[in-house]
């Protein structure tokens, strides 16, 4: 008896770079590495803080290293490019009614991008006065 085999369409290792919306979207898939990165390396920071003036130094001269420069602006790059993606996604994944209407995407858009800013002036205050 012959074994049955299904057909495997050949695929290139960089199909997803022919086409905006791909590559976008593998972007976007790849940047979440970076946003945990970002995470850990707040954690480092919060716990340097907490363990004295010492850690925090120590902290620093790991932080002002020109790799971890470099590293942190191409994640934060990314970070931005997360949020943008998925605040752009916001309106097709979450359908909001009011009363009978449903509510634009584009109201829904602004909505976050004005949160965004709310929360981030709150943040600058905070850390700067």
């Amino acid at each position: 008896m012959s074994e049955l085999r299904t057909y495997r369409w050949p695929m290139k290792t960089f199909w997803w770079v022919r086409k905006w919306s791909y590559f976008v979207f593998v972007m976007r898939e790849l940047s979440s590495i970076f946003v945990a990165w970002w995470v850990v390396y707040l954690l480092i920071l919060i716990a340097a803080v907490g363990r004295g003036s010492e850690a925090y130094g120590d902290f620093q001269d790991f932080a002002s290293n020109p790799a971890v420069i470099t590293f942190n602006l191409i994640a934060f790059a990314f970070v931005v490019l997360h949020a943008i993606t998925w605040f752009a996604l916001t309106p097709q994944a979450m359908v909001l009614k009011v009363g009978k209407h449903q509510v634009p995407g584009a109201v829904i858009l602004v909505a976050q991008y004005a949160g965004l800013a709310l929360v981030s002036a709150a943040i600058y205050w905070l850390v700067t006065r």
